[in-house]
């Protein structure tokens, strides 16, 4: 199966429209000073991404209360994993369960030092081979680098709000300078982070398309796809506003610091919801699993 040529061409364009801002800042920067800060700037931004990472990873463990899940208890999931991680050509990453409130689940780490956290809500709901097809997604983003790229990406906005403070405040710090350069700083990095989050759909499409290659179709994560999107609309009602408490430290699934690496990502939605948002809409995920 071609992982969809078209949208490795619109990460591309996202990518080097993200990279072009970066430039320009850095860019902007040398004109302004007269000395060529690219080693510093990409220092910078390599120091603060790995920061990211690593405290990402381990904030991310910790606010689902993420704890290993028993290769004896789940003998079935653990040779699943086993079995599609030979199919991609990585390590089995560690597999750890939590109490989201939700079902869910989701991957942290990189090849090598992967980690999938699985929901007790998604075992209880789903069969055997609509679990694969979830944990053959998460296993595709660790194959595919997808939070390191999220990391870089997201450290690159940053260090573009930061920048646009610094020159927007250099030589006039009075309290006026600083309050336009905090404004014109979260302005700017809004707009790189349009373009992240844009790569993060595109980057949930090739998961999905990978996960169906591994476990030969599309139709069994799209089966769970709808199972998951059923159950957050009977939350939602249930609960009025649909804010799910999870069980876990931190609320579980729809604690910020998982939302987005989670693999369920919410139905249809208003233009400025799809825009900011990490994942497309579940029903052309589920219209795209069943063509495969």
């Amino acid at each position: 199966m071609d992982l969809h040529k078209g949208l490795k061409a619109r990460m591309l364009i996202a990518g080097s429209i993200l990279f072009a801002f970066y430039a320009a800042i850095v860019g902007l920067a040398i004109a302004i000073w007269g000395v060529d800060i690219w080693p510093i700037a990409i220092a910078l931004t390599a120091v603060f991404g790995v920061f990211q990472y690593v405290i990402g990873k381990k904030m991310a463990l910790w606010s689902v209360g993420a704890e290993d899940l028993d290769e004896n208890e789940y003998y079935q999931i653990h040779a699943a994993v086993e079995r599609m991680s030979q199919d991609m050509g990585i390590e089995k990453p560690r597999v750890m369960k939590a109490e989201m409130g939700v079902p869910n689940a989701f991957a942290v780490g990189r090849k090598g030092a992967g980690v999938v956290v699985i929901s007790e809500e998604l075992m209880q709901i789903l069969n055997q081979d609509e679990l694969e097809g979830v944990i053959a997604h998460e296993l595709a983003h660790i194959r595919n680098r997808d939070v390191v790229m999220m990391v870089i990406g997201q450290s690159i906005a940053s260090m573009v709000g930061i920048a646009v403070y610094f020159l927007t405040v250099m030589g006039n710090r009075n309290i006026g300078a600083m309050i336009t350069g905090w404004i014109l700083s979260a302005v700017a990095q809004t707009i790189v982070m349009i373009f992240v989050l844009a790569i993060s759909r595109y980057r949930e499409y090739v998961a999905d398309a990978d996960a169906a290659r591994t476990i030969g179709r599309g139709e069994p994560l799209a089966r769970a796809l709808e199972k998951i999107s059923e159950f957050s609309e009977r939350q939602a009602q249930s609960q009025g506003r649909g804010r799910g408490r999870g069980k876990g430290r931190g609320g579980g699934a729809n604690n910020d610091t998982v939302q987005a690496l989670c693999i369920f990502g919410g139905g249809e939605r208003s233009l400025t919801q799809k825009i900011f948002s990490t994942h497309p809409p579940t029903e052309k995920r589920i219209e795209k699993l069943r063509s495969y």
